[in-house]
């Protein structure tokens, strides 16, 4: 079932009372647990998601994960335990013994062939058709395989031991199995007699799929590779960590080409919220290490996810922790300090944590080593992908047009007198400007005007851009939300020919905030930014600095916060 990767619709938490139903279904379908177990099984205070998934079946499956680990696994109301669960309660389910050479097989996708199972002194294990059982081998009885059995044992044994055995759901090395901690079958001990496995061995390995002709076929390739006894005693079954049949050269050399492809099916097979944890850390640990200084410190968290880990997440991936399982980046540091003892954080200030001390002797962040596709945020620049030119900022000339009202001014273009300059500061009004550029109401008031104000009553002209008047400056703006949630909002940035959403995944990276777009109210082709709390500052700085736009055409800069100041 799960031998290739699986599809996941959902990742929530459990809440207490379905916890206490769990619990009472998981005791109901294994009696043989305790109440201890129980608790230990599904705890009340540890966090246990619940995960609902399709197979590459189709199969609707509900997973139950604790502490990243699959716990067991619904399919169809019937609830069945994963290997991680029987590796601690290996007396949970009767098993079938069968031989090391054919877990690789039930890996793949098989079932158990009743030639398969190796039938111990004591004989089989009692149950009646459809009962769930575990799948153990001769050299080891920690469990590696999960299923139900398609008939009863007295059956078995009528039938010569021939025929579809159990039905494999889940094994050890499958996808389920890698979504947890990858963590290799402990060593028990065998129940089955050495002389058995000398006496018996690779007789009757045969493993079937959806027939028995499949078990046939399987059964004559067996012949050569399924036996389990070396000459002078050497072992042909693998050790009890990594119980696997050897392969040929051929077949190693075709495992090695289909390692990356595995990998990329792992990853796959991971909820994105788990994605996103596995890039939290990575993103952590390369901060640590290569970014962060001892003189830094105390680093305020802010400071810490804005400046370090975001330039540390690789390209063409984006690091949003509302997306993983932490949601906050407190939860995530104090995990950090607890569980990993690579941190430690202290409120320096009520409301405001610093990380005031990095253990730098730590074993996992001496080992880590840092991804090469690692490297720096994409720039502004690059936003827009990299077949686009980058960015140029345009080039705004005022140019002033001379109306009906303004034309006296310019008919003798021979008249240098007409404007009468003192101290290079203000302009003697003579008639002629008079009648251009008052207002009847002026006439007795004004005599001089200042060069900006002169200027200022032209008419300005675009001769790029069809329109009449000034420009429209970049305007910033701080409103509120609901229950007093600051958002900032930017217009008018496709004046300067800026994309909204290159500039709000711009933001998105920078201020490690939410990002929206609008359409302008009253305006076709217009589009607004807006973007969690109050960024004007950073805003301010991506448009200075990296868009090189000229602070005169940005509107708004004045209410950023000061330092050390809310609002």
């Amino acid at each position: 079932m799960f031998a290739k990767a699986f599809r996941v619709k959902s990742n929530t938490a459990m809440k207490g009372s379905d916890r206490r139903k769990l619990r009472a279904d998981i005791l109901a379908a294994f009696p043989s647990l305790s109440a201890d177990d129980l608790s230990e099984l599904i705890p009340n205070k540890d966090e246990l998601n619940v995960v609902k998934i399709y197979t590459h079946k189709g199969d609707a499956v509900t997973l139950y994960i604790l502490h990243k680990n699959p716990v067991c696994f619904q399919l169809d109301k019937h609830i069945y335990p994963t290997v991680y669960t029987l590796w601690k309660y290996p007396d949970m389910l009767p098993a079938f013994v069968t031989w090391p050479a054919v877990l690789q097989k039930l890996v793949g996708g098989a079932d158990l062939m009743l030639p398969g199972v190796v039938v111990p002194p004591s004989g089989l294990p009692e149950v009646a058709r459809g009962d769930c059982c575990a799948v153990t081998l001769v050299s080891n009885r920690a469990p590696v395989a999960v299923g139900t059995v398609t008939m009863s044992s007295e059956d078995m044994m009528s039938s010569g031991m021939k025929g579809k055995g159990v039905n494999i759901l889940h094994t050890y090395m499958d996808h389920l199995w890698s979504s947890g901690d990858k963590s290799v079958p402990p060593p028990l001990p065998a129940t089955v007699d050495k002389e058995l496995m000398e006496g018996e061995g690779g007789e009757g390995v045969e493993v079937g799929g959806e027939d028995d002709e499949v078990g046939e076929e399987r059964q004559k390739q067996n012949g050569e590779t399924g036996s389990c006894s070396g000459p002078e005693g050497d072992p042909a079954c693998p050790g009890l960590q990594e119980p696997i049949l050897e392969e040929s050269e051929n077949e190693e050399e075709r495992q090695e080409t289909g390692k990356e492809e595995r990998e990329e099916e792992e990853q796959d097979s991971k909820s994105p919220q788990e994605q996103m944890d596995a890039l939290l850390l990575q993103c952590f640990l390369h901060a640590l290490k290569t970014r962060v200084k001892k003189s830094e410190l105390p680093l305020l968290t802010s400071t810490f996810l804005r400046n370090h880990m975001v330039s540390c997440c690789p390209s063409g991936k984006q690091l949003d922790i509302k997306k993983s399982s932490y949601k906050k980046l407190s939860k995530f540091l104090q995990c950090m300090q607890k569980e990993h003892s690579l941190v430690q954080v202290k409120e320096l200030s009520k409301g405001v944590e610093s990380i005031v001390n990095v253990d730098w002797k730590n074993p996992e962040l001496r080992s880590f080593t840092a991804p090469e596709d690692c490297g720096m945020v994409e720039t502004p620049a690059e936003v827009g992908g990299p077949c686009e030119a980058p960015y140029q900022p345009p080039e705004i000339t005022a140019l002033y047009g001379v109306t009906a009202k303004l034309e006296p001014i310019f008919l003798d273009a021979k008249k240098k007198c007409v404007l009468s300059v003192v101290l290079c500061v203000f302009i003697c009004v003579n008639p002629i400007l008079c009648d251009c550029l008052l207002e009847k109401s002026e006439y007795q008031e004004v005599e001089k005007l200042k060069w900006d104000d002169l200027f200022s009553r032209y008419t300005l002209c675009h001769p790029a851009v069809v329109k009449k008047g000034q420009v429209d400056p970049i305007d910033i703006s701080v409103s509120s939300r609901g229950s007093n949630k600051k958002v900032t909002i930017i217009k008018n940035l496709e004046v300067f020919g800026l994309d909204p959403a290159a500039v709000a995944a711009a933001l998105q990276h920078r201020v490690q905030a939410s990002t929206v777009l609008h359409d302008v109210p009253g305006s076709k082709d217009r589009v607004l930014v807006q973007v969690q709390g109050n960024q004007i500052q950073q805003v301010g700085k991506l448009l200075l600095d990296e868009y090189h736009l000229p602070r005169k055409y940005i509107q708004g800069l004045e209410k950023a916060q000061k330092p050390g100041k809310k609002k």
